[in-house]
């Protein structure tokens, strides 16, 4: 699987997780990693607009929509599942991962 599809699927289900988990027992206990992980979400969710638009100027259309629908896919799987109580973890996996293999597409 390309690393751009990887990225752009892994951004969205970790920023996605992030805003599922509105209730405060889907939250860290610790109000400091609950902070880290807002701006790891918050960042992944703009490097995933920026990853979309850097595949536009830079790959064929199909890509990028590819890219797109299969996030959008993922995130749908994501909220049929429900809240679970170690999306915390796995968002922030996903949002590190997701930041680590947009920067490897890039500066590919």
């Amino acid at each position: 699987m390309p690393t751009y599809l990887m990225a752009m699927m892994l951004l969205s289900a970790g920023s996605f997780i992030r805003t599922r988990s509105a209730a405060p027992e889907m939250r860290p206990a610790s109000a400091a990693s609950d902070m880290v992980w807002g701006w790891v979400a918050r960042a992944a969710f703009w490097s995933w607009i920026g990853l979309a638009v850097w595949g536009f100027v830079t790959m064929h259309w199909s890509q990028p929509v590819a890219a797109v629908l299969a996030s959008l896919g993922v995130n749908a799987l994501i909220g049929l599942r429900g809240p679970m109580r170690t999306w915390p973890g796995l968002s922030m996996v996903f949002c590190v991962a997701g930041l680590l293999s947009g920067l490897a597409t890039i500066l590919r």
